[in-house]
């Protein structure tokens, strides 16, 4: 929903040419004498791109729930031994990453950037941002915070999803290493998961998997879990609460878990 938010106008001319101005622009701000906001041109312009944004968001999420049914009919006709209704189906999938307008600008993208066509790679990136806003955002993400590093890989778990019932699954793997001199223990979660209608949703927990691991220098710890989502696309971030060991009375520290995909559209170039 478009909220309007009314600016409060300051040094209006209270003058008998300035009242009657501005009278003449609160009557045409009415109709029917209900309350209405008057938006500026650029107001306006502002107003209309986010419809579109909205709209094309609204788009991609339809078209990526279509092509996840797809593939899960394709393995269930496989399943079943329906060669040929698995046939028709792999070419319309096919068919679909052909005319696909977020694959086709992606590609294009890095084939800009491979070439160093950046004027290219700039205009093709803002189309993306349009159409797509999670689709520039890898199925990786690799942040330091104090020495600690961590890198996760989120991948879509067909098996475990039901795009009829708007219910899609995704695994990620995290590898947590300690690159300081000092030992470390992860004390607690913190995520933010947002779906592709920019809802977003905090999950806090202790630990991880039931651990809350102590990491020495210069080793590391690895874990995989699992995210539902109601959307084919979305993104998650966070940060882990920890503390260092070696001393007693220390304070705990946020380590930064940056943002990535979860996407049905993955790249499967983007390993960690």
């Amino acid at each position: 929903m478009q909220s309007l938010s009314l600016k409060m106008l300051t040094g209006l001319n209270t003058g008998a040419s300035g009242g009657r101005n501005f009278e003449r622009r609160r009557r045409s701000c009415n109709n029917n004498n209900k309350i209405v906001g008057c938006l500026s041109s650029s107001d306006r312009n502002g107003v209309e791109r986010d419809k579109k944004q909205n709209l094309s968001t609204s788009s991609f999420a339809s078209r990526t729930h279509t092509y996840a049914l797809l593939k899960q009919q394709m393995e269930v006709a496989a399943k079943s031994e329906d060669y040929k209704e698995a046939a028709r189906i792999r070419d319309s999938l096919r068919l679909f990453e052909e005319e696909e307008p977020v694959l086709r600008l992606l590609k294009e993208l890095k084939e800009a950037v491979a070439d160093e066509r950046f004027e290219d790679a700039v205009k093709l990136r803002d189309e993306l941002k349009l159409v797509a806003p999670h689709a520039l955002l890898k199925c990786s993400s690799d942040a330091t915070t104090l020495g600690v590093r961590v890198q996760v890989r989120s991948v879509y778990i067909e098996d475990r999803s039901q795009p009829s019932k708007g219910q899609y699954f995704f695994a990620y793997r995290i590898r947590i290493t300690n690159n300081s001199e000092r030992p470390v223990q992860l004390l607690r979660r913190h995520w933010i998961v947002t779906d592709a209608n920019s809802r977003s949703e905090n999950v806090w927990g202790i630990g991880v998997i039931g651990q809350q691991p102590v990491i020495l220098p210069h080793t590391g710890f690895e874990y995989s879990s699992a995210c539902p989502l109601s959307t084919p696309s979305g993104k998650m971030e966070g940060d882990f609460e920890m503390k260092h060991t070696d001393k007693i009375g220390t304070s705990s520290f946020n380590v930064a878990i940056a943002p990535f995909s979860l996407s049905t559209l993955a790249d499967d170039s983007d390993i960690i």
